[in-house]
């Protein structure tokens, strides 16, 4: 029997490349897009449902739930965010961007973690937060793009509280991701990575991780990373 993994943010870059993967390997594979219509390469893959979704729109993911029920994920992987600009910094950012930023890369992902974890298979379910190395508080300092760090710290933070609020009987696997350094529109071509290397890492990772149980913050290779 196929197992299920819903993919918050798919219709280009990682999202994208993880959705290649998830449905080269045999899964059933339904992932989200702002715009389904515009997303020609997301609908090029076989077998794949694709549901309308901007992560920052409550009442978008209420629907996407209700669409959903019924149906039990094995893998929720919320990759859905966004960069900013990169000269973006704690001087220069007007109260819009940060807010954007903040709503977009920390809260937004948890709170749809909460609405769609009654769909999660409460045994084996993992759920992965896509972080990054720059959310790292006591690593990412110095890399750039300080405020996205400082998103994706926040995420880490609200992610552990996430999984501390699910109890110590939870047999779900929580997974904060650091994808490498990946050639991606926010990556750039200087990055060393390809997305079908980082991919195929991290669905090898989600795949191990599967009846683990606690939350880890590790990256694509399943190197252990400090918070």
């Amino acid at each position: 029997m196929s197992k299920t993994v819903l993919i918050i943010g798919a219709s280009r870059g990682l999202g994208l490349g993880l959705a290649k993967r998830f449905a080269s390997e045999g899964w059933q594979v339904i992932a989200t897009a702002r715009d389904p219509q515009r997303a020609s390469e997301l609908k090029a893959i076989a077998n794949i449902r694709i549901e309308p979704l901007d992560i920052d729109d409550a009442e978008g993911v209420d629907a996407l739930a209700r669409q959903l029920s019924g149906t039990t994920l094995d893998v929720l992987y919320i990759n859905a965010g966004t960069s900013g600009a990169r000269t973006l910094s704690a001087e220069t950012a007007s109260r819009e961007e940060v807010s954007q930023l903040f709503m977009t890369n920390a809260v937004a992902p948890v709170r749809l973690a909460r609405r769609m974890l009654p769909l999660v298979d409460p045994r084996t379910g993992v759920i992965i937060f896509m972080s990054s190395i720059m959310g790292s508080v006591e690593a990412g300092p110095g890399m750039g793009m300080p405020l996205y760090g400082a998103s994706k710290a926040a995420l880490n933070h609200l992610t552990r509280t996430f999984v501390a609020d699910l109890g110590e009987a939870t047999g779900l696997t929580v997974l904060s991701m650091h994808p490498g350094w990946v050639k991606t529109d926010m990556g750039g071509a200087e990055a060393p990575l390809d997305i079908e290397t980082s991919c195929r890492g991290m669905v090898e990772q989600v795949t191990r991780a599967v009846g683990q149980g606690g939350h880890r913050f590790i990256d694509y290779q399943g190197e252990t990373l400090p918070w």
